[in-house]
């Protein structure tokens, strides 16, 4: 009997199945980073979904017992998932970001950055609130960072910048969800063309920053993330580097840039020793994101 057979006739309750995934994901090696950093929270995920089940479930429901049918479809997406090294957001399609769900799919990278604990404290104390009238957001991918700055200045106008047309497609059903279309437009092109005269009081980045090395030794799941969202060159600083050239003439005065850079952090430093970054910290975990004001840029 195989160990699936096995689960079919032994395990019974919501419990039992995330259990038995989260055995599964760690004897299979799984990574984890893309919503959650831990073999139970993924499985958890997975198993909700199969079910059907909203992501606050009451905690009295996970000892309810699974009918024949569900037992085969949760253990199909788990079994998904350690064959395919799929992260879990492109299994459910859904991913949460700021407090707010997003479709995602193979088209964008799934959300994950420290930018929403940035977001939810409207960027405190380095933005005055009530000041932001435009906001920018490169290389918005889904569209999450530009979203959830909209809930933060519900006062301002944002506008996202993305080159991938697949990816567009995607921050397009996004920006419907939130009903947000009147309110932020979303630009095709590359980085600043797009916003050529424009000026803003913020701008924020979570732009392509992995070089060639980080490329190559990248777990099984970042295979199924697009390329293009990652890829930044040799050393991944091609990115950053026009980012950097072309705030001055984007940014109002005491405005601010924030851009994420991830392990490229220490590169990034070197690379530009003249500039006063901000490496800002985060207490939810996370880090390589700078800050620097209009002034900061000269």
């Amino acid at each position: 009997m195989s160990p699936n057979e096995q689960a079919l006739h032994s395990l019974e309750t919501i419990t039992d199945f995330v259990r038995w995934g989260a055995s599964r994901f760690a004897a299979a090696g799984l990574h984890y980073g893309h919503g959650t950093d831990n073999a139970v929270d993924e499985a958890l995920v997975l198993v909700r979904h199969a079910l059907h089940l909203d992501h606050d479930l009451p905690r009295e429901f996970y000892g309810a017992r699974l009918a024949a049918d569900e037992k085969e479809a949760v253990l199909a997406l788990l079994e998904r998932r350690v064959r395919e090294r799929i992260p879990a957001p492109y299994l459910t399609g859904e991913a949460w970001f700021a407090g707010l769900p997003f479709f995602v799919d193979r088209r964008v990278l799934v959300p994950r950055s420290p930018f929403a604990e940035l977001i939810e404290g409207g960027f405190a104390p380095w933005v005055e609130e009530g000041s932001v009238e435009r906001v920018l957001d490169l290389c918005t991918g889904s569209a999450c960072i530009a979203i959830a700055c909209a809930f933060a200045f519900p006062a301002a106008e944002v506008d996202a910048v993305e080159l991938s047309p697949d990816a567009l497609e995607v921050a397009r059903r996004n920006v419907a969800r939130h009903g947000l279309e009147e309110r932020l437009m979303l630009l095709e092109g590359d980085l600043w063309a797009p916003v050529a005269g424009r000026r803003y009081d913020l701008v924020v980045s979570n732009p392509p920053y992995v070089g060639e090395a980080e490329m190559s030794a990248l777990p099984p799941e970042y295979q199924h993330e697009p390329e293009l969202g990652l890829r930044a060159g040799p050393a991944g600083l091609d990115m950053v580097a026009r980012i950097l050239e072309g705030a001055p003439a984007h940014l109002n005065p005491g405005g601010v840039l924030v851009v994420e850079v991830g392990s490229s952090a220490e590169a990034v430093a070197e690379a530009w020793p003249e500039l006063p970054f901000t490496w800002l910290e985060f207490e939810r975990g996370g880090g390589g994101v700078f800050l620097l004001t209009a002034e900061d840029l000269g």
